[in-house]
Parts: C-alpha cells; sequence; structure tokens
C-alpha cells in the first residue's frame, strides 16, 4: 500500500510540475525538467541530507520514466489536467503527507534527533516544490503562503512520526500522513496561517 501511495504521489508532483512548467511558457524539454524536479527533488535532497547515495529515485527506473510520460501527458493534454485543479490538489496534499512521514522515517532509521527528523520529513515533502520555483523564477512559495499550510504541515507530520515511532512504527507513519493531510485541508478551509510581519 505504501509503494501505492509513493507512486501516487511522485506522479502527482510530477504533474503539478509540469503544470508550473506549462504556465510558465516553458518548451518541452523545460516542461520535463520541472516535472522530474519535482517529482524526485525532495527525497533527493533528502537522501544526501542522511548519506544516502546515489538518491534512491535515481535506481527506481520504472518510476522516472512513469514520471517522464506524466510530464508529457500535461505537455499535451495541459487544458485538461487543470481542469482537475481540486483533485490535484487532493492528490498533492495525501502525497506531502506520505512523503513527510518516509521522509522521517528515513532520518530516523539514519539515527537523527527530532530536528533532524522532522527536517528530513520536511524536505522529503516539500523539497521538489522549492526546486520547481527557483527553476521557474519564482521565490519558494512555502516562504510565504501564509494562507496555505503545507510545509508547516509536513513538519507538523514528520514530529508526528517521531513521536511514535518507537512503539507503533506503521502506526506512526499513518498518523504522520493523516495529521500533514488533516492540517493542510483543515487548515485551508478553516482560514488558519502562519504570522507575517505587521
Amino acid at each position: 500500500m505504501v509503494e501505492v501511495l509513493v507512486w501516487l504521489g511522485t506522479l502527482v508532483f510530477a504533474a503539478t510540475g509540469a503544470l508550473k512548467g506549462v504556465e510558465k511558457g516553458f518548451d518541452l524539454l523545460g516542461v520535463l525538467v520541472l516535472a522530474t524536479v519535482t517529482a524526485v527533488g525532495g527525497g533527493s535532497i533528502r537522501d544526501v541530507l542522511v548519506g544516502t547515495l546515489p538518491p534512491t529515485a535515481l535506481h527506481k527506473e520504472p518510476l522516472l520514466w512513469s514520471v517522464v510520460l506524466t510530464g508529457l501527458l500535461v505537455f499535451r493534454f495541459h487544458p485538461r489536467v487543470q481542469a482537475m485543479e481540486r483533485l490535484i490538489y487532493y492528490l498533492d496534499t495525501l502525497g506531502l503527507g506520505v512523503f513527510a512521514a518516509l521522509g522521517a522515517e528515513r532520518g530516523l532509521a539514519s539515527g537523527l534527533g527530532p530536528f533532524g527528523v522532522a527536517l528530513a520529513g520536511t524536505l522529503s515533502g516539500v523539497g521538489g516544490g522549492v526546486l520547481r520555483d527557483v527553476l521557474s523564477g519564482e521565490v519558494p512559495g512555502i516562504l510565504y503562503r501564509a494562507g496555505d499550510l503545507y510545509a508547516s504541515a509536513a513538519l507538523v507530520g514528520a514530529l508526528v512520526v517521531y513521536a511514535l515511532y518507537g512503539t507503533h512504527p506503521e502506526g506512526a507513519l499513518f498518523a504522520g500522513t493523516l495529521a500533514t493531510v488533516v492540517l493542510r485541508i483543515f487548515g485551508r478551509r478553516l482560514g488558519l496561517r502562519l504570522p507575517t510581519p505587521r
């Protein structure tokens, strides 16, 4: 089940990256680059952080080719994909939760403390999006979109995994994923936001 969610989350991240490339007017190669870095960038940053080289994603050829195929499909059918904005939002949120939890687990397996686990989990979830924004010439959205609890939701999910993993490893992954998903979705509905300077 976890592997299915990893695939789903990766391909949704690829689609969001490709959509950003289309919105920016990138050519086909540019769209595929954004699709790829968005899909596997966060996990690759996490792997470098914990000393896993080369990054795990580079060993998964079928997944990488599926990312490229997703980018091609978005490039060709982007109006239809853009029309599924709500579905993409929920799938993106699920992917964020899964990757934050798995990133935290990787941090725990590497012997990191709570700060390191939180960093590994958060970067696993949001790192690809940060790379996507930088490559497309934007300030990363996680630094200023106070109305959408994205990175902070991933951070909470990673800390939940850290708190529960010692006694219930599988339950900790589920709880961490759920915490991220619930915080992002209901945070948006309730208008929760982080403080910004006055």
